[in-house]
C-alpha cells in the first residue's frame, strides 16, 4: 500500500520546530587530517561528477586544489579535526582563502563504535558541521599566535637546557665531586667558574675553591673538601658535552628573546601615556626573560599585571601569549576558569555530585597560573591567606589549583574591564574570613534553637549543652 502524503498540520508542526534543531549550515564541509592524505566530504549533488567525498594529498599544490574544490562546490565552512600539527598548513591555507574554518577536538566527534574508515570519519565530521554540533577551539589572532609560538619554542628550549644541566650534575656524581651539595647552584657564578676550571686541566681542590663568589655560604674549606673527585677521562668527557650543549641552549634563548622582543614592539600602544610604578624588588633568575617584561606587558595591555601578588612580567605574558588580549570570547570569569581547568567538575547524577575533580587539561595558561599560585606560600597578602587558608583545609593539591582559578578571575577583570588591582591584605582577609564565618555559626545556631554569646574573656568557658 502506497504511503500517504503528510498532512497539512505535519507541515506546520514541522515549520515550528526550534531553530536549534534545524539545519544550518548548508554549505559545510567536513575533513578528515592526516599525516599524508586528507579525505574532504561535502554535501551531497554538489560535485559535478557527483562525488561528495574526495582525497588530497598533504603537498602544498594538493591544499590549494583542495581549496579550489571547495570553492567549487559551494562550501562556505569548513570543520576538521586537531590531529597532530597536520591540520596547521591546511587550517592557515583555508582561512587565507576566505573560508570559516572550525578546528574541532576530537572528543566532541566520537563515531559510532564497529565503523571507523577515514572516508566516514570525514562524513560524519560534515553530518556534525551542518546540523551545528560542532564548536570550534579557541585559536587567538595572528600577532598573539605569533607571540604564541615565540614563547612555546622558549619554554621548549628551557626544557632541553635544564635536562643537559642534570647531565652535568650525573658526570660530577660520577666523578664524586660533591659540588651540588656546596653550592645552591651549579650553574651561578660559582659552580661555573669551577666547572669551567676543571675543564681547563685544574685539578688542585684548594685552588678550585679560591673560586668562589664572595656571596657564597660555604667557606673555602668546605669547597675543597668538596672537590676532591675521581678525574676519570670518559666522566670528564661527559661533562664538557653538557657544558657546551647548556652554552648552546642558553645562545638559542637569548635569541628566542631578541625575538620576542620584536614581536611586542609590533603590538599597538594601550598604555595612554602612563608611567609604570617601580616595581617589587625580587631575586632574578636564569630563566627570566633578557629585556624588560613589564614594560612591555604594560604597553600591550594597557594595565599592570604585576599589581597581583604572584603574577610576574615572565608569568603575565605566558598568558597573555596563550589567551590574547580579547577576553570577550569568554561571557564570564568563570568561562573563562573553566576553559582553563581551574573550576570545579559537575559530574552530577541522579541529583547526587559524583565528582567535583577539575577536568584534565594541558593549558600552558593554566600550568603558569599554578606556578604563580604555588609561589604564594609566604606572601603577606590577601592572596597569601588564602592560599594557606585552603591549603590546610584542602592540602597542597587542591589549593594550588583554587588559589589559580582565583588569580584566572582576576586577569580577566583587569584585561576586560581595565581595573586595578588593589591588595587589601593578610589581616583584612582574616577579619573578612571571620565575619562570614560567625555569621555561618549565628545562623546555624539559630536553626537549632540557640543563640551565640560572645564570651567576656579569651579564657571565658562555654557552659554544656
Amino acid at each position: 500500500m502506497p504511503r500517504s502524503r503528510p498532512r497539512p498540520c505535519h507541515l506546520a508542526r514541522r515549520a515550528k520546530l526550534p531553530r536549534e534543531l534545524r539545519t544550518v549550515n548548508l554549505n559545510a564541509a567536513g575533513i578528515d587530517v592526516g599525516a599524508e592524505r586528507h579525505y574532504v566530504a561535502v554535501p551531497e549533488a554538489r560535485d559535478p561528477e557527483a562525488q561528495n567525498v574526495r582525497s588530497f594529498g598533504a603537498f602544498t599544490a594538493d591544499l590549494h586544489a583542495l581549496s579550489t574544490w571547495l570553492r567549487s562546490c559551494g562550501v562556505e565552512t569548513v570543520a576538521m579535526e586537531s590531529t597532530g600539527v597536520y591540520w596547521i598548513p591546511l587550517f592557515e591555507l583555508l582561512v587565507e582563502q576566505g573560508f570559516d574554518v572550525k578546528l574541532v577536538d576530537p572528543r566532541q566527534m566520537k563515531n559510532v563504535p564497529g565503523r571507523k574508515s577515514d572516508v566516514l570519519d570525514c562524513q560524519w565530521i560534515q553530518q556534525l558541521h551542518t546540523f551545528g554540533l560542532l564548536a570550534g577551539a579557541f585559536r587567538p589572532n595572528d600577532a598573539i599566535c605569533v607571540l604564541r609560538s615565540y614563547f612555546r619554542q622558549r619554554a621548549m628550549l628551557v626544557s632541553y637546557a635544564s635536562h643537559h644541566i642534570q647531565h652535568i650534575q650525573k658526570a660530577l656524581e660520577q666523578m664524586n665531586v660533591k659540588l651540588t651539595e656546596v653550592v645552591s647552584d651549579i650553574t651561578g657564578l660559582t659552580g661555573m667558574a669551577i666547572i669551567r676550571a676543571i675543564l681547563d686541566g685544574e685539578r688542585n681542590p684548594r685552588a678550585l675553591a679560591t673560586l668562589r663568589d664572595r656571596r657564597c655560604k660555604q667557606t673555602e674549606e668546605t669547597i675543597a673538601c668538596a672537590l676532591q673527585g675521581n678525574w676519570r677521562e670518559e666522566h670528564l668527557f661527559d661533562l664538557r658535552q653538557a657544558v657546551d650543549l647548556v652554552a648552546f641552549y642558553h645562545q638559542q634563548i637569548a635569541a628566542c628573546d631578541r625575538a620576542i622582543e620584536a614581536c611586542l614592539e609590533q603590538f599597538d600602544d594601550r598604555s595612554g601615556g602612563q608611567t609604570l610604578p617601580p616595581s617589587r624588588p625580587r631575586r632574578p633568575r636564569g630563566t627570566d626573560l633578557a629585556f624588560d617584561a613589564r614594560s612591555h606587558l604594560h604597553r600591550v595591555t594597557g594595565v599592570d599585571l604585576t599589581r597581583i601578588d604572584g603574577i610576574e612580567a615572565h608569568t603575565a605574558l605566558k598568558v597573555v601569549a596563550e589567551v590574547g588580549l580579547d577576553m570577550t570570547r569568554w561571557p564570564s570569569e568563570k568561562h573563562f576558569a573553566s576553559w582553563l581547568g581551574l573550576a570545579p567538575g559537575t559530574k552530577v547524577s541522579g541529583g547526587k555530585k559524583l565528582s567535583g575533580r577539575t577536568k584534565p587539561s594541558t593549558s600552558r595558561a593554566a600550568a603558569a597560573l599554578r606556578m604563580a599560585a604555588s609561589s604564594l606560600h609566604h606572601s603577606q597578602s590577601a592572596l597569601g591567606a588564602f592560599f594557606r587558608r585552603m591549603k590546610a583545609r584542602l592540602g597542597a593539591p587542591k589549593a594550588i589549583t583554587a588559589t589559580a582559578h582565583k588569580l584566572a578571575c582576576l586577569i580577566y577583570r583587569i584585561l576586560r574591564f581595565g581595573t586595578d588591582y588593589v591588595d587589601r591584605g593578610q589581616d583584612y582577609y582574616e577579619r573578612r574570613y571571620q565575619h562570614h564565618l560567625l555569621s555561618h555559626l549565628t545562623r546555624r545556631a539559630k536553626q537549632l534553637g540557640y543563640t551565640l554569646v560572645k564570651a567576656d574573656g579569651p579564657s571565658a568557658a562555654t557552659a554544656p549543652l
